[in-house]
């Protein structure tokens, strides 16, 4: 079973009353909403509620995080990628979601849809229909208004009675400020008037209670009851937006002026980001690097911040107040500007970093940082489109590679589209398009799309972009069965670019990669073995993963090919574990198909039969029932028919069906032979 439910980093207050009606609400309901005010707690009530009902679920329970993004054009890759779907198809998107999803049993948490509404109820109108296994948790400000939704309103803690805001407010008060003494009698009783004040509004309780970090509780119960009379008609209790409102506006005040001027800034992030991204994005003017570190400490000690490792976040309201700032100081532009700068900037690096020791960890840099990047990329869309070609080609292979294929190639075209007709920039975009065609499996539009690459390339005069265009003709070559081709474009290129272009190069590394696979394909196997373990050398002597993977995939191939089982099986292995690293879903399918066949070539059939099952769940996930080059069907097949022998039809069918019921995760460990992967 699969969790991706956030993990909790504060304690957890009350909320008996609520988790029970969540409860009940799952059992009965496909659709249960949590509708309340911002800063009431929905989130981390679905946190919990997530996990208490985790159990009951097969397949598990996924986590969307809607917050980050900045418009509906986000919303179906996200949804995707939180239940494991890389699609690699031409089908729609949504088409492939609905099949993804159609006999799964598990538990959907979509958290902060109010800004996307329309589209969120669109969404699951079409899943819901779908998928009679799924159950979907949502958190809202307002209700999604899709037939059959269950509301469950999430009101603040209660301040009176079981005193849960008072709970809460102690709580954090003594992280901020250990020892505070709520025994005597003066604290006991501001500490109960702030809560009463806040009206049990659990954001405002944690903003009020950092407090304690600069004055006592009862300064702070007399700065928030002033600001409150001045707010409210003496008949009148505050509303609740207004409350928090005027919550966030008093610790807006007990910031410096560097720290709200940080806090606009900030607003303009779209996710979680680390001190770096905060100097880059947010330092200038008055505001200097060390200004935004001191700043940025002093954020996170009034819980305006949220800290988790290196790691930081800011709330969706905080956020949005942070935002109402920046439009007041006229900065919207200008920080914006700074984003797109920063993203840019990142992805030069992860792009001129992809062949160093540090590769894995621009990966992930890369996946995590999605949102920012898609922000950015349309801004620079809008207003550089130069920088955003630039962009575009820097990282599409990473997002290629993560499974983003569909959005991969509408910014790659957009970006052809508006920018510059011709330079290496440009060369680089058309090149990570073609890449996008050929993997969906269009492959008249990557040779078309190739050829052109390699014109652009030519009057860019570029090596770099030479050898791109050979990698992307060259594996076109070898989907459609033309090994001697794609074998002919490697050494023409390799050839002619030796001088200029050194091994250590990403488009070298790629070009000699299809050297091998076509020397495989053409049945040369000692050329090709030969040629493998020198790639795999100097491969592993820049601690290179990606292209050391699909080495490992080919040793493993031919090993196969040539009768060494044992040998194969371990190349799989190696390779799976390298593609595990990248969180390569298309690149474990083929991993462990000839881990399968290899296995079955050992004699292991009802094994063999399982790691074939476990393959289907990963095949799915990218959209295919299998795919490779042609020359892995035949052998694939005979494989198959070797283990079916080994076992009978029966059993082969029983350890295929129990392969396949296994969550993604389990499977591959088991597959491994329980290897623990990190």
């Amino acid at each position: 079973m699969a969790s991706y439910i956030p993990e909790e980093t504060t304690s957890f207050v009350g909320r008996k009353a609520e988790l029970g009606r969540i409860e009940r609400a799952l059992a009965t309901r496909r659709l249960t909403t949590l509708t309340g005010a911002g800063g009431v707690g929905k989130t981390r009530l679905a946190v919990r509620a997530a996990r208490h009902a985790e159990p009951g679920y097969r397949d598990g329970t996924w986590w969307a995080a809607l917050a980050p993004l900045h418009d509906d054009g986000l919303l179906l890759a996200t949804v995707s990628d939180a239940v494991g779907l890389s699609d690699h198809t031409l089908r729609m998107p949504m088409d492939v979601l609905c099949e993804w999803l159609v006999d799964k049993q598990l538990l959907l948490v979509l958290d902060s849809c109010e800004h996307l509404r329309p589209a969120c109820a669109h969404l699951l109108g079409e899943i819901l229909t779908t998928s009679p296994g799924l159950t979907v948790l949502a958190t809202s400000r307002q209700p999604l208004g899709i037939r059959g939704e269950r509301l469950v309103e999430v009101e603040p803690l209660p301040v009176d009675g079981a005193a849960d805001a008072l709970t809460l407010f102690r709580e954090r008060a003594t992280t901020a400020r250990p020892g505070t003494a709520f025994e005597e009698p003066g604290t006991a009783a501001a500490a109960a008037e702030i809560c009463r004040r806040l009206e049990g509004i659990p954001l405002a309780i944690e903003l009020a209670a950092a407090g304690t970090g600069r004055h006592t509780v009862e300064q702070i119960a007399l700065r928030i009851g002033s600001r409150l009379d001045l707010l409210t008609d003496a008949s009148l209790r505050p509303q609740r937006h207004r409350t928090l409102r005027t919550t966030i506006g008093w610790s807006h005040e007990l910031c410096t002026p560097l720290e709200r001027l940080l806090w606009a800034r900030l607003a303009v992030l779209r996710g979680d980001f680390d001190e770096a991204a905060a100097r880059e994005v947010c330092a200038g003017g008055p505001l200097t690097g060390d200004g935004v570190r001191t700043a940025l400490r002093g954020l996170v000690a009034k819980s305006v911040v949220v800290r988790d490792g290196v790691r930081h976040r800011m709330l969706d309201t905080i956020r949005e107040y942070g935002r109402m700032w920046l439009a007041e100081l006229g900065e919207e532009r200008a920080a914006a500007d700074r984003h797109a700068a920063c993203f840019l900037q990142l992805a030069r690096s992860a792009h001129a970093g992809w062949t160093g020791d540090d590769q894995i960890s621009w990966y992930h840099r890369i996946a995590d940082s999605h949102a920012d990047l898609c922000a950015a990329l349309d801004h620079l869309l809008a207003h550089d489109t130069a920088a955003a070609q630039e962009m575009a080609g820097r990282i599409g292979f990473f997002w290629c590679c993560c499974g983003h294929l569909p959005q991969t190639r509408g910014y790659a075209q957009r970006a052809l589209d508006a920018g510059p007709a011709q330079g290496p920039h440009r060369t680089r975009a058309l090149w990570v398009l073609g890449i996008c065609v050929m993997l969906q499996g269009d492959y008249p539009a990557a040779e078309r799309i190739g050829e052109e690459c390699v014109r652009a390339a030519a009057d860019d005069g570029s090596g770099e972009g030479v050898l791109a265009a050979a990698y992307l003709r060259g594996l076109t070559h070898l989907m459609v069965g033309r090994p001697e081709l794609s074998l002919h474009e490697a050494d023409r290129v390799l050839r002619s670019t030796e001088a200029c272009t050194p091994l250590e190069s990403a488009y070298r590394l790629r070009c000699h990669l299809i050297t091998v696979f076509a020397l495989t394909g053409l049945g040369r196997l000692d050329e090709a073995a030969e040629a493998a373990v020198v790639l795999r050398a100097a491969c592993a002597a820049l601690d290179e993963c990606w292209t050391r993977s699909y080495v490992d995939y080919q040793l493993a191939l031919i090993s196969l090919l040539q009768g060494h089982a044992e040998a194969a099986a371990a190349h799989a292995r190696s390779m799976l574990t390298g593609k595990h690293r990248l969180r390569d879903s298309f690149g474990i399918a083929l991993g462990l198909d000839i881990l399968a066949a290899a296995v079955a070539a050992q004699g292991e059939g009802a094994h063999a039969a399982r790691v074939y099952g476990t393959g289907q769940v990963y095949w799915r996930m990218v959209g295919h029932p299998q795919r490779g080059t042609p020359e892995l069907g035949p052998l694939r097949e005979a494989c198959e028919r070797q283990a079916r022998a080994a076992v009978g039809d029966a059993a082969y069918q029983r350890a295929f069906d129990r392969g396949r019921a296994d969550s993604a995760e389990a499977g591959l460990a088991l597959a491994l032979h329980g290897e623990r992967l990190t």
